[in-house]
């Protein structure tokens, strides 16, 4: 599969000058510091499709820090980097790398929530791991992709981590297991027996599409391979292959900015509706309003590393007065389950913060590295996902192997049930 983005644009040397020159960037929730003061980023794509999930963990992180605003001695406050574009419609790779070295610049800034996009996040984590006053600590929310925090292709992690030191952390699974599970979801409750596997070239869409596409071929599926490009105006022509291949399914590996609109009414022109040849979708298409609406979304089933909002509102406790809290604030439930994974990677920067000593050096050094000890244990009374939470400060991955089962109806999604990953 094609993967575009491989350079690693890095300008920390000019971030270190803005840095010595203590330059600020990014909009503030609340004006002002002070020594007690620390800010975290959040760093996702505001501007695009992906607006509504962005600005729902936006307004939960918010609403956690009104109740809970302190770590340890230091008041934390929310500074926002926006890293879509409007000439983009979605997470736009320079706009990643400005994000990247305006944090490192911006000397108020203590840690980043965020990236929502993996290739988002391969470009961003190396330039905050050269911090010459850190690593500058990232842990996001939605990444998925394996590559950042363990093998997966060529030189990764470490390419990511030119310092040789971690310093990202994530609070969801990967899509090693993500693509696992809607393959199985296929092969043993769709009776999918023919099925395309698309990638929208991406590195999160083709790390799903391949571990989807590897354990369709491993339950003895026949699966075909390809690429839907993102600023393409039809996609009937590749459809109209996978027709007369005779699929009864088909995958879409990738994201909806990419035009995942257009594909979907192409697929429903040229195959039919999800009754006749089933649509399987990973997280990349979880939290899309505009998607959920279309006619020809009905029926499409999804996957979501993650619980979704009525399983995690079942947990009772906090997370249950929390989703409350967010509804009455808001008049409405968040558009995302991401909202809630913001708030749950907020609380693990949090954690950070209260075992260190102010510095970004410490707080990284709290989370990931071989100076975290047994890394960050959030308990289930505490944690806004209602259960434990652990990150491995070897690797910066979580405990929580969660995954979701759900389909679109009605124009909303709707979970199935959760799915627990059979070994390949």
């Amino acid at each position: 599969m094609n993967r575009p983005i491989k350079a690693l644009s890095i300008t920390v040397a000019a971030a270190a000058a803005l840095a010595a020159a203590g330059c600020g960037s990014g909009s503030g929730s609340s004006g002002g510091s002070s020594s007690k003061t620390l800010f975290v980023g959040v760093d996702l794509p505001f501007t695009g499709s992906s607006k509504d999930a962005s600005d729902s963990s936006w307004n939960a992180m918010e609403l956690y820090l009104k109740s809970h605003p302190k770590a340890g001695s230091y008041t934390i406050k929310l500074q926002k980097y926006d890293d879509a574009t409007a000439a983009a419609g979605k997470w736009d790779p320079p706009q990643c790398t400005k994000n990247a070295n305006d944090e490192v610049a911006n000397t108020q800034l203590i840690a980043v929530m965020g990236t929502y996009n993996s290739g988002c996040a391969e470009l961003e984590i190396p330039v905050l791991n050269q911090d010459p006053n850190g690593p500058l600590l990232e842990v996001s929310e939605a990444n998925t992709y394996p590559g950042l925090t363990g093998p997966w292709d060529t030189g990764e992690p470490a390419k990511f981590y030119p310092t040789g030191v971690r310093n990202y952390a994530r609070v969801v699974t990967t899509d090693k297991y993500q693509g696992a599970a809607g393959a199985q979801y296929a092969a043993q409750k769709l009776g999918i027996k023919k099925v395309l596997v698309l990638d929208d070239t991406e590195a999160y869409g083709t790390g799903v599409a391949k571990e989807f596409a590897d354990t369709a071929k491993a339950a003895g599926l026949t699966v075909y391979t390809d690429a839907w490009d993102g600023k393409a105006t039809s996609y009937t022509a590749l459809f109209n292959k996978a027709k007369a291949e005779g699929v009864n399914a088909v995958y879409f590996g990738g994201i909806e900015d990419n035009n995942g609109i257009q594909l979907m009414k192409d697929k429903v022109s040229v195959l039919g509706d999800n009754t006749k040849v089933k649509i399987i979708t990973p997280d990349g298409f979880v939290g899309y309003p505009d998607f959920d609406a279309l006619p020809q979304a009905a029926g499409v089933y999804q996957t979501f590393p993650g619980l979704a909002l009525d399983a995690l509102e079942t947990n009772g406790g906090a997370t249950e007065t929390f989703l409350k809290d967010y509804q009455s604030t808001y008049g409405g439930p968040p558009a995302s389950p991401y909202a809630l994974y913001g708030v749950q990677a907020l609380q693990v920067i949090m954690a950070g913060i209260a075992k260190s000593d102010g510095t970004r050096k410490s707080v990284t050094a709290a989370v990931v590295g071989p100076n975290a000890g047994t890394g960050i244990d959030i308990p289930a009374s505490e944690a806004i996902l209602g259960k434990e939470i652990k990150i491995d400060p070897a690797t910066g991955d979580v405990n929580a192997i969660d995954m979701t089962i759900q389909h679109i109806t009605g124009g909303k999604e709707v979970e199935i049930a959760p799915w627990a990953v059979q070994p390949g």
